[in-house]
């Protein structure tokens, strides 16, 4: 059972959809004993930061969440879910994150326009030299995704960082460590390239 994680805001439906069209069946919820059911986990990504971890910590599924992960399911963050990985963010204050990646997630400069809207490529980094991101099988470097986001992840673990995207300052586009994937790009709106993503993760299910 493939679960996306409902926390009160986002493009759930999007992505359900996105899914549905590769092939994969998909359930929305915010129940932490479906979550913990689960053999898949999504955490797609839209709204602020506070609010969510906010909401994940209050129903109890950030544990549920870091348990998966720690369990080796194959987990997801999408955009905000991605961001939620990480140990801080300084979105609307100083916020605690969920700590499964080291690092934090900071507001891009006032020399560039916020948000960062629109499609962007991304750039494999040294790390994809050797080994192949799974959820990446047949993307070609230098792709481009579609991006909406006006804060970026800062990983203290440089090996976590899969591609890096450059608006007016490099920062990570997708992550990866073991079971765990991450992407600060919409996959759902990157036409077939991000589909192309979602059913590569899909197979790991």
């Amino acid at each position: 059972m493939m679960v996306i994680v409902d926390y009160g805001m986002g493009n759930l439906k999007s992505v359900q959809n996105a899914f549905s069209e590769v092939g994969y069946k998909t359930e929305i919820t915010d129940d932490p004993n479906r979550i913990k059911e689960a053999s898949t986990i999504v955490l797609p990504g839209v709204g602020a930061f506070r609010d969510a971890i906010k909401f994940l910590k209050n129903k109890k599924i950030d544990k549920e969440l870091i348990d998966a992960i720690k369990a080796g399911k194959p987990f997801l963050g999408i955009c905000l879910g991605m961001q939620l990985l990480f140990t801080y963010s300084e979105e609307g204050g100083l916020f605690s994150g969920l700590n499964v990646i080291p690092g934090g997630v900071k507001r891009f400069p006032a020399s560039v326009k916020c948000p960062h809207l629109g499609w962007n490529k991304i750039k494999f980094t040294h790390n994809s030299n050797s080994n192949t991101n799974p959820i990446f099988q047949d993307i070609l470097d230098e792709s481009y995704f579609y991006f909406v986001h006006s804060y970026y992840c800062e990983a203290d673990n440089p090996q976590v960082v899969y591609s890096t995207t450059d608006y007016g300052l490099v920062f990570p586009s997708s992550i990866w460590k073991g079971n765990l994937f991450g992407v600060q790009f919409h996959p759902e709106k990157s036409s077939t390239q991000g589909l192309k993503i979602l059913k590569n993760f899909g197979e790991l299910s």
